[in-house]
């Protein structure tokens, strides 16, 4: 059966001499892995730069029963980028996400809201200007609102701790160490409170921001089954004074 959809590309790994396999969220299906044939001759379906991460797509697939990994048929780009590939600080950020995203969906089935947010994020990244800093921060922390594990930040009072494990704020102590002490627990709560209109107005050295990053990785980690450590986190490290 031929499936139609708009598509994000999350990864790309070559396959063999002459194609690559292609990890998608798909507005139809969720997560998605396709095969594409490269061609070795200009006349070829595919280039490998339509498949580079975070690429909007409108593709077709053949897709069989009991398959793991469908036919790509057809693909071409549904929303193309402007800045996102040649501005260095949006790449990189694009590529950090990329990475996020391949790890924090990797067990969604269709999730028409979750697409549609992943899909506006980078639309808004690419036109952004001005302040970015915030960016990956307010995107990874409200993308929980569509992956199950939405933080509780009602209860917030100062000098509480923020559990980790069970998503809330906690007057004493937990009884586990997956616990963010009283002197960072309100940031949780502000980078909920934020968006990508007002991110620009919370304002945090390289080294809180570097913490805010490790503490919403240990989030994704202990709720979504295998997130590793990831690679391109060291970019997120250096990218920003």
């Amino acid at each position: 059966m031929l499936r139609k959809t708009k598509a994000i590309v999350l990864r790309t790994i070559k396959y063999g001499e002459q194609k690559i396999i292609v990890d998608l969220f798909t507005e139809a299906e969720g997560r998605v892995s396709v095969v594409a044939r490269l061609p070795k001759s200009v006349k070829g379906k595919f280039r490998k730069p339509l498949f580079q991460p975070l690429s909007l797509l409108d593709v077709e697939y053949d897709q069989r029963m009991n398959a793991s990994i469908y036919n790509l048929r057809e693909a071409v780009m549904w929303m193309p980028y402007t800045l996102l590939r040649v501005d260095p600080v949006k790449n990189a950020l694009a590529l950090f996400l990329a990475e996020f995203l391949y790890h924090a969906t990797k067990s969604e089935q269709q999730n028409v809201a979750l697409f549609h947010y992943m899909a506006q994020s980078m639309e808004w990244l690419d036109a952004a200007q001005g302040h970015l800093a915030n960016f990956h921060l307010v995107m990874m922390m409200r993308l929980t609102r569509f992956v199950g594990f939405f933080p509780n930040t009602e209860d917030y009072r100062p000098g509480c701790f923020f559990d980790l494990q069970n998503g809330c704020y906690s007057v004493e102590l937990p009884p586990h160490h997956d616990v963010i002490p009283p002197d960072e627990a309100a940031y949780i709560g502000t980078l909920m409170r934020l968006n990508y209109e007002t991110m620009h107005l919370f304002r945090m050295t390289r080294a809180e921001r570097n913490r805010c990053v490790d503490v919403i990785i240990d989030y994704y980690r202990l709720h979504v089954p295998g997130f590793p450590l990831l690679n391109s986190t060291q970019v997120m490290r250096e990218l920003f004074a």
